[in-house]
């Protein structure tokens, strides 16, 4: 048998023949791949092409170019020749040459449309066009040079588009298609129709400038114009045409629609103002039978907005002229609310659509303009903060005008204004996904009406304050009834009060009632809204100010008064655990304290007692455990209390000061560290101790007697010794920095008169020799103070 090697032996060998093959592998591939390389022949790149110019432009423009150039040339020619060369020739000459060169070029483009050259054909028809025109001028200055030239221009312009219109029709109508589907389509002219329309305007307007018409005449002829143009672009289906036609029936019925509302505006009698609403319902007329044509949505809506408008300025401006100022607001709103009967027909929707906006945009300037009075009405009573109790004034708008703030003109309509407005909302959106909004706008508008009826009537000071106070309770009364929260209108109610409140500054009587009134109102409706308590809260302040104000109290005891909101709030907020008003109370409670407290600043024994009493409102709060941080404004506000009243007994002693901060922030400190072992000393007892020791130390440093500096020394030794029994690490530092500090200064002055005694070598001695000693004990010394380090890193 073959004699066969360890299976490791023979596992070796293997790996070592694969070795080789993988060599000798890629050795044959390298060989392959060069081989390959060198039987390829060099493959030459191929020549560059020369850079191909493209033409900057195309034939076409080039021959509309060329074709209308040489048509401008032509027209220029024929008027040089008609204005300069005209009087060299007689009659029989001068008819001869423009009859044969105006003929000649309107129907040159009959041959040219049968050679299917349409360009040619259109630059001399538009030659032809401007010859025309050159012949009426001519026919004017030979044969009619005595008549009215505006006259003869309207004849004319209306006898051009005549002809123009003809000829275009002739050489440019749509065309029957032709029997034989090989034969190709016929062509026709694009220019004359469009120039025949252009021409069409002048006429109407010519013709009223020469009759001397006035103004309305004038408007008509433009609106008739317009009228024309718009049939045109609705009916005539050549686009060319449309885009004269639109750019005509825009332009003009714009013109003519503000040159009659112009002439309503300023119209003085009842014909003028018949004159011009007749003009401004023409006007609407044609806008909305555009509208009804227009295929495209939005440019129906837009017009018949336009339509509906010019509608309401139509019908509006009649009663102007004869009514009062104040009514002129009025009367187009009544015409607006009355244009949305409309939007009820079967009109088509774009056209609802529009006068819906119409009506929607008068009623939205008409708010506008009733805004100035509502302002005044709001904002006016702020300035009886700066004249409290000065005496009622005898009116309603006297009130909400004072320090020479002017009642808007014309504004005795205004709460009508903002009625019609609410109802129109309240109304007209019923049913819609709209209505949540609506309805809050409709109320936010009668809310208005409400503030501004007072002054707009000029009625007495208090049925004004009376028909407020109403409103308010009537708001407030809908809230509490009301199965769903109704923000919106208690923020209405709200702002009223304020505004109510700042009327009542003007007597004392009156703020009293109506501050006692505010804080039973909304204290009753604390439970439907959040912000009802902070009211309730904030009205107590200002009654609590006023009361102490009436009795004559001065500011300091007036504080104590104002105390009583703080406890209030205190205990209300305890009652109502997890409710969202319960935070918005007691930031209410806090300001009322901060503002007690403002208030005693003047008498310092009595600031000292209102902010114990303070303090002992935040620890009744503390007591909860939701509210354990209020204990932190607590213990400030006690030590505050004790600062002043230590003030104010003439104390100047520093640890009377500390001491009082001291002993409460070591005993929070030690109750933490019950609680939590894992508390450090210097989070627990550092901050007590070092509001003491610290001010104590600066001034025991600079205090030339002994008793302070004796027991300051005590207390940190007292306080070292403590440290070290419980091996704390704040302690022992603070006291033992502040025993050595302690010592220092007091053998100060023995050692100034030791170092005076010594010669003046020795200090340089003795630093010499401790430098030796540390130099040599410097291994020592390192051990040491790694046995301190670890001493003190394993105290708490």
């Amino acid at each position: 048998m073959t004699h066969l090697p360890p299976p490791a032996e023979e596992l070796r060998l293997l790996d070592t023949e694969l070795r080789q093959l993988d060599a000798r592998r890629a050795l044959l591939l390298a060989r392959r791949a060069w081989l390959i390389t060198a039987l390829r022949s060099p493959v030459a790149p191929p020549p560059p092409r020369p850079p191909v110019r493209r033409p900057e432009t195309t034939a076409p423009r080039v021959q509309n170019v060329l074709l209308v150039l040489g048509g401008t040339l032509l027209t220029i020619a024929a008027i040089a020749f008609t204005l300069v060369s005209w009087g060299r020739m007689g009659i029989a000459g001068r008819a001869l040459v423009l009859g044969a060169v105006t003929l000649a070029a309107l129907g040159s483009p009959v041959l040219l449309l049968r050679h299917r050259l349409r360009s040619t054909a259109e630059a001399v028809a538009g030659l032809g066009l401007a010859l025309t025109v050159l012949d009426v001028y001519a026919l004017h200055e030979v044969a009619f040079p005595d008549t009215n030239g505006l006259g003869y221009a309207a004849i004319a312009s209306a006898l051009l588009a005549a002809l123009w219109t003809a000829y275009g029709l002739a050489l440019g109508g749509p065309r029957r298609p032709t029997a034989e589907p090989a034969t190709p389509a016929r062509l026709t002219l694009r220019l004359p129709l469009p120039t025949a329309l252009a021409a069409a305007q002048l006429p109407l307007i010519f013709w009223a400038a020469a009759a001397d018409a006035g103004a309305p005449a004038m408007t008509a002829a433009l609106l008739v114009t317009a009228a024309l143009d718009t049939a045109v672009a609705l009916r005539v289906p050549v686009r060319s045409v449309c885009l004269v036609a639109a750019v005509g029936a825009y332009g003009l019925g714009g013109w003519g629609s503000f040159a009659a509302g112009w002439l309503s505006w300023t119209a003085t009698g009842p014909s003028a103002v018949a004159r011009a609403a007749a003009l401004l319902l023409f006007s609407a007329a044609i806008a909305l039978a555009a509208a009804w044509r227009l295929p495209d949505t939005n440019g129906a809506t837009w017009v018949a907005s336009a339509g509906g408008l010019l509608t309401v300025a139509a019908l509006g401006g009649v009663p102007r002229s004869s009514l009062p100022g104040e009514w002129t607001v009025p009367g187009y709103l009544v015409c607006a609310v009355a244009l949305l009967a409309a939007v009820r027909t079967r009109l088509p929707e774009p056209m609802r659509r529009g006068l819906a906006l119409a009506a929607a945009s008068v009623q939205a300037v008409a708010v506008v303009w009733a805004l100035p009075p509502v302002v005044v009405a709001l904002l006016g009573p702020v300035a009886w903060m700066g004249r409290v109790w000065t005496g009622a004034p005898s009116t309603a708008r006297e009130a909400v005008t004072t320090d020479g703030v002017p009642w808007p003109p014309y504004a005795a309509t205004a709460p009508l204004v903002l009625v019609v407005v609410a109802t129109v909302l309240a109304v007209a959106v019923r049913g819609t996904e709209s209505r949540p909004r609506a309805t809050i706008g409709a109320s936010a508008l009668v809310w208005a009406a409400a503030l501004v009826l007072p002054a707009a009537l000029d009625i007495p000071y208090w049925a004004g304050m009376s028909a407020q106070g109403l409103t308010i309770v009537a708001a407030l009364a809908y809230v509490a009834r009301s199965a769903e929260p109704r923000p919106v209108l208690f923020l209405l109610a709200l702002v009223s009060s304020v505004s109510l409140a700042c009327l009542s500054l003007a007597a004392e009587g009156t703020t009293l009632g109506v501050l006692t009134a505010l804080t039973v109102l909304f204290a009753a409706l604390s439970g439907r809204s959040r912000l009802a308590p902070v009211a309730a809260l904030t009205y107590a302040t200002a009654l609590a100010c006023a009361v102490g104000a009436s009795l004559g109290w001065q500011s300091q005891y007036i504080a104590l008064l104002v105390l009583l909101v703080p406890v209030v709030a205190a205990l209300l907020a305890a009652r109502l655990v997890g409710s969202p008003a319960r935070m918005p109370i007691e930031v209410t409670g806090a300001v009322a304290g901060l503002l007690a407290v403002g208030l005693a600043v003047p008498d310092p024994p009595l600031l000292a007692l209102v902010l114990a009493l303070c303090a002992v409102i935040a620890a009744g709060t503390a007591v909860r455990e939701d509210r354990r941080p209020a204990g932190y404004a607590a213990t400030a506000l006690f030590v505050l209390a004790a600062w002043v009243r230590l003030a104010c007994w003439g104390v100047g002693s520093v640890e009377a000061y500390t001491l009082p901060v001291t002993v409460p922030a070591l005993l929070v400190g030690a109750f933490g560290r019950r609680k939590d072992p894992l508390t450090s000393s210097w989070t627990a007892y550092g901050a007590g101790l070092s509001v003491t020791l610290v001010p104590s130390l600066l001034t025991a440093w600079v205090d030339p007697d002994w008793p302070r500096p004796l027991l300051l020394g005590v207390a940190a030794l007292a306080v070292t010794l403590v440290g070290a029994r419980h091996r704390l690490r704040a302690p022992l530092v603070l006291g033992g920095g502040v025993l050595a500090l302690d010592a220092l200064h007091e053998l100060a002055p023995y050692l100034v008169q030791m170092a005076g005694a010594l010669p003046r070598w020795v200090p340089p001695a003795l630093a010499g020799l401790v430098l030796l000693a540390l130099g040599a004990t410097y291994e020592q010394r390192l051990r040491d103070a790694r046995r301190v380090r670890d001493v003190l890193g394993r105290m708490r």
